[in-house]
């Protein structure tokens, strides 16, 4: 599946500028929607953290970057990560207006800022032409209980995995 970007899979541990890493983010409908005239700015100005670490990707709590996981850059499945950055990328979007991101007022499944992340990148996936199942499956983490993760799915406008 052509995704009209690059990921940088072999970008070394460190910082480095997101379009070093995400490569034609900027050409993106979704991502243009969630900066509007700002995305060029936005996306020149932001960093990636390439880490070691645990996890997958998330926005670091201290400063205006990304931070990946450099097993999951480099063995992720493509549509994933791709996902994963617009995700992100909303919540880079929702920091920059002030909200709290890790408001604890909520479970994960729940939180309103989660929950807008994750509706931009179900929109995506089904864009790209994923079927339900496999937005099911991309949506499915190991430390989500499948109780929450049905909670969660409603959530975010997924029907639910038939059994």
């Amino acid at each position: 599946m052509d995704l009209g970007v690059k990921l940088g899979r072999k970008v070394a541990a460190g910082t480095h500028p997101f379009t070093n890493v995400f490569a034609g983010f900027e050409r993106i409908q979704a991502v243009r929607e969630i900066f509007g005239s700002k995305t060029d700015e936005v996306l020149g100005s932001l960093m990636v953290e390439v880490t070691e670490g645990r996890g997958y990707m998330r926005i670091s709590d201290k400063e205006d970057a990304i931070m990946v996981n450099a097993k999951y850059l480099r063995e992720g499945a493509e549509a994933d990560i791709y996902l994963d950055v617009i995700h992100e990328l909303v919540h880079v979007r929702q920091h920059g207006e002030g909200k709290e991101l890790w408001d604890r007022r909520y479970e994960y499944v729940d939180r309103p800022t989660e929950i807008e992340a994750y509706m931009v990148a179900v929109r995506e996936a089904r864009r790209i032409g994923m079927t339900e199942d496999e937005v099911v499956q991309y949506l499915k983490v190991e430390w989500i209980p499948d109780e929450d993760f049905q909670r969660f799915l409603a959530n975010v406008g997924v029907k639910r995995p038939r059994n």
